[in-house]
């Protein structure tokens, strides 16, 4: 097998066996089997609908068959048979489109502090030809836990490098990768150079250097890109695995995700790649994107923001700073999507819902935030054909919460369907509150 087949398998097998000897055998049975499709067609009834492109339909009624929404209607237009569907009356409760968590390990990842279960870096600098697909593991512990709050699709991005490789959009539902597939590759990922060195931590930073070698490691991304552009003009060239992995960066086919933070270096990132020919770069991280937002604004550059629930890179920077920037980039109608990528990432990604939630508080409209969350991702990954909204011809991937689903007080998701799927919603952490819950009342 060449590298491109092989990267990150080392999680594949014989560390997962290792894993589950360490943990014990009991464990295994607290893994969910993969959803079945229903036999029925399954119809929801009075719920409110939160559509996902914005708008919301209070008393809906929501039809599915053969992993399809086949209709989003108000209930006094729906007559009812419950010889041909299974009806559900969810009467008063929220249905969303199953959320998306861009840029994330999940899936990639088991114990951080276990090297053998992290799965998401190679060793060089330029690996585009790497694919976080094929190392993607259904099943992990970690992805029943975050779909139980909403969290029903992932990006596995790769980590490390300069080039750290290639992503795919992946269901949380599936007993292999092939399965679990919903786009494959969808774009290369490119650590820009940092113009600064930080030392010290977050609890004691140290001094700030500037980074010597920046000029030097932004011509060498730019060298790479030329070649790789070229290759991709020349149909007589010889194979280059690693050239050819940027193939659809230049047709438009894929995205060049750049993860930088600093004002200054995302603008220098997004005009270096419109100078090199890449077709839709995305701007990952962002921290200071409220500092640029006219210049993204004016660049259509649509952004992934880090974690909302973080601190400012800046001191100089308010404290709130990160709650804040949602709305501004809405504002400024830059496309924006919410992520949970930093450390804990992968098991972390199940509060990305409320961290779209901290953005209502500072500002940004409800349903603009559940829009992000859901279409807005959907966009930026190129999988909006399929999912994101609820509409008539898309993917039943979408959930039933008895509360707000973007209020961890309150958000309580009791049904769930990915692809027409019907998701079983127990997991580990639900598990081990039964168990001890039951040893207390001993």
């Amino acid at each position: 097998m060449n590298k491109q087949e092989t990267a990150f398998s080392s999680f594949h097998f014989l560390p997962t066996l290792i894993l589950w000897m360490m943990l014990g055998l009991p464990s295994m049975a607290q893994i969910p089997s993969p959803g079945e499709m229903p036999e029925k067609a399954i119809i929801l009834t009075g719920g409110i609908a939160h559509i996902g492109n914005g708008q919301v339909l209070e008393n809906a009624a929501i039809g599915m068959e053969n992993g399809k929404i086949t209709f989003v209607k108000p209930m006094g237009s729906v007559k009812l048979n419950p010889e041909e569907a299974d009806i559900i009356d969810i009467t008063g409760k929220h249905v969303y489109p199953g959320f998306i968590s861009p840029n994330n390990t999940l899936g990639l990842t088991e114990i951080e502090a276990v090297r053998a279960t992290n799965d998401y870096a190679e060793t060089g600098s330029f690996n585009p030809e790497v694919r976080a697909l094929t190392s993607f593991n259904t099943d992990s512990k970690i992805s029943p836990t975050v779909r139980s709050n909403g969290v029903l699709i992932t990006q596995a991005t790769p980590r490390s490098g300069r080039i750290c490789g290639t992503s795919s959009v992946m269901h949380l539902d599936g007993w292999n990768w092939e399965d679990a597939v919903l786009r494959a590759d969808d774009g290369v990922h490119i650590n820009w150079p940092n113009r600064f060195q930080h030392t010290g931590w977050w609890a004691e930073p140290g001094p700030t250097k500037p980074n010597e070698n920046y000029n030097k490691q932004v011509d060498e991304l730019r060298a790479f890109l030329t070649r790789a552009k070229a290759y991709s003009e020349n149909p007589n060239a010889e194979f280059n695995q690693k050239l050819a992995a940027c193939k659809g960066l230049f047709d438009g086919s894929q995205n060049l995700y750049l993860h930088v933070d600093d004002a200054k270096g995302i603008m220098e990132s997004v005009l270096f790649a419109e100078a090199t020919g890449a077709k839709k770069p995305v701007v990952v991280g962002a921290n200071e994107a409220w500092l640029v937002a006219d210049f993204l604004s004016a660049k259509n550059i649509t952004v992934i923001l880090e974690r909302t629930h973080s601190l400012p890179t800046d001191s100089d920077t308010d404290i709130d700073q990160p709650f804040k920037t949602a709305k501004t980039l809405f504002d400024n109608k830059i496309l924006f999507c919410f992520s949970y990528a930093g450390d804990m990432e992968a098991m972390g990604s199940r509060n990305l819902p409320f961290t779209a939630g901290t953005a209502v508080a500072y500002g940004l409209k409800y349903e603009e935030a559940v829009k992000a969350l859901t279409l807005n991702s959907a966009k930026i990954l190129g999988v909006d054909g399929s999912c994101g909204t609820l509409e008539s011809g898309k993917d039943a991937t979408l959930f039933v919460s008895s509360g707000d689903a973007l209020d961890m007080m309150t958000n309580d998701v009791i049904y769930a369907w990915i692809a027409g799927r019907t998701v079983d919603l127990d997991n580990p952490q639900k598990y081990l509150y039964r168990k001890f819950k039951g040893k207390a009342e001993n």
